[in-house]
This record gives C-alpha cells, structure tokens and sequence, in this order.
C-alpha cells in the first residue's frame, strides 16, 4: 500500500517496489519515490512492440486463428502447393499438433471465433469455395450448419455459439452479413461495402470490418451494433489481406499487401487510427488473434513466411535522473 506526502504542492507515492507496469495501468504517468531503489520513478504511457515467437510446426498461409497470446489455436492454410487440414496449439512458448479440421481449407485467415478450446470456422476456399462450417470444442472439429453464402476471404467474429460472418468472395466482392445462433445462420443487414480480404474485430453484436478490396483497395471501416453497419472514420492506409484483432472501440490492424507486402501496423480507439511500431515482417494472408493490447500473428505469404510475432503493450518504468 503507497503512501503519500507532498513536495512542493504535487502529492507523490512512496512505494517499496515499482508500480505493475501491466497495460493498461491505471498509474499511467503518475510520479512515485521508490523505497526499494531509492528513486523517484513514474510510469510511462503504453508502447506497443512487436516479437519474435515460436514456429509453427506446419509452414503455411492463409490460416485460420484464435483465442490468446498465450492459448491459441491455429489451423488450416495453403502450404502452397495444396490445401491442409492441419490444425495446432499454442501455449505461449511453443505448438502442438492437435486433432485434424474435417475439411481441408485455407482463405480462413479472418476467423477468429472463439477461444482456444471453443471456436468456429466458416466458409473458405478448398478449390472451390465452400459454405461449410466446423465448431471446435478444444478437442475435436464438429461440422455444423453450412452458411446461406458460400464464400471465402470472409471475416468471421464472436464465439463459437454466437458468431458474425461478413464480407468475402463468392467469388464476387459481397456485402453479405450472417448470424448464428448455435443452430444456424440467418442473413442480416448487409455491410455498406462489398469487400473481400478484410480485417475486422469484436463481437456478433458490436463489430468492426475494416480494410479489404473493392476494388480497389479500400481504407472503409465499417461498425455493427448488432442490427446495422455505419459507416465510421477510415484508416490511414488502404489495404488487403491485413490482420485484425481486438474489441469495437480497441483494435489493431496490421500488415497486409499496400503496393507490396507490408509490416505496418495501426491502432484504434473507438474515434481514430493512429500508426504504431511495424511487425518485424511484413507478410500478407496471416493468422491473427488476440487483444489490441496482447496478441499473435501466425504465419503468412510472399513467399511463405513461417515466423511468428507477438504485440505486447506495456508501460515502461522511468527513473528520473537529476545527475
């Protein structure tokens, strides 16, 4: 427990150890004496970087992905040549080849349905596109009822039972937008921009599209509240085959192909995008997931790209030197 004296008007926490720099602190900017150091310190404002994590076993594009940094759940792709069905586990520090989906696919890298031990799969392309659906209940992949549109390049968002699919390839750019109720999809309010290869974030009933080609490339991001789509500030930079994660009002988008293969990255607040720190690589058609502030990106192409990345944001710690 800090307590407080004040210096000179301004009140300053006395500590015997350093505030948790865990984003998002709630001591942001605030000046305290630590004890245990026998330094004035603050913390500073949340930075975000990006990692180098642990391979996947299985080299490939075009996955699908959710759940945590540190529970993740990757699976299908294009190893390029071909289709895998392959589907593996991650624990923060390495993965785990687990049971097989049903059908092989890949074009899946926007879903991201769930959590590491329940989630959902929708649509893709297995030469040709598909409607097919699998549930997966942290042990086994179960096919559930198809979707009304087949499609791939789609977003996929909520949870396993409760779950938005938008936007996509039919092989057309579409406007489509389906619900499911753990039973079945039912069609909704169509996005106001037919995309595919889009990123988006968030939840059956508060969601975001963002990115993708119309053509051609868009920056148009798009907010679901659950009925409609409205239309909200764009991003700064048009782009396709990025990746997404994060809530409605806090999300990250990165990579993606601009002119090339691209590594930046930008973040979301609810009001306006704002670029951040690149990935290491840039790569486009990757797996991703997570939150905006901890999350994973797997995978990726041009030509195939096999690393793994990590965005972490925390608050640094700063000792104020008065030598």
């Amino acid at each position: 427990m800090a307590t407080f004296k004040v210096t000179k008007g301004t009140p300053v926490a006395f500590r015997d150890s350093a505030y948790p720099a865990t984003y998002p602190s709630p001591h942001e900017g605030e000046l305290f004496y630590n004890s245990s150091s026998g330094a004035f310190q603050f913390i500073g404002v949340g930075t975000g970087a990006w990692a180098t994590g642990t391979n996947t076993n299985t080299n490939r594009y075009a996955m699908g992905g959710f759940g945590t940094q540190t529970a993740a759940l990757g699976f299908g792709g294009n190893p390029s040549p071909g289709v895998t069905a392959d589907t593996e586990t991650y624990n923060g520090s390495s993965w785990t080849e687990v049971a097989n989906l049903n059908t092989a696919r890949y074009n899946i890298d926007g879903s991201k349905a769930g959590v590491q031990t329940a989630g959902i799969t929708a649509g893709g392309q297995k030469t040709p596109l598909t409607d097919e659906v699998e549930q997966w209940d942290g042990t086994s992949w179960t096919e559930v009822g198809d979707l009304n549109t087949t499609r791939s390049d789609t977003i996929v968002a909520g949870t396993s039972t409760a779950g938005l699919v938008f936007s996509g390839s039919t092989p057309s750019y579409t406007a489509d937008t389906e619900v499911w109720d753990n039973s079945s999809w039912t069609e909704v309010a169509n996005l106001n921009t037919a995309r595919a290869a889009a990123a988006g974030s968030g939840t059956s009933t508060a969601a975001l599209c963002f990115s993708g080609v119309t053509p051609p490339y868009t920056a148009k991001n798009e907010s679901w509240d659950g009925t409609s789509w409205t239309e909200i500030t764009d991003m700064n930079t048009a782009r396709l085959q990025g990746g997404g994660f994060g809530t409605q009002t806090d999300a990250i988008m990165m990579g993606g192909e601009i002119t090339a293969n691209s590594a930046l990255t930008e973040t979301w607040d609810g009001t306006s995008w704002a670029e951040v720190g690149d990935m290491n690589t840039a790569r486009q058609s990757f797996g991703s997931n997570g939150s905006s502030s901890a999350g994973l990106i797997t995978n990726g192409f041009s030509p195939l790209i096999q690393a793994v990345e990590e965005w972490t944001i925390a608050h640094a710690t700063k000792t104020i030197d008065v030598s």
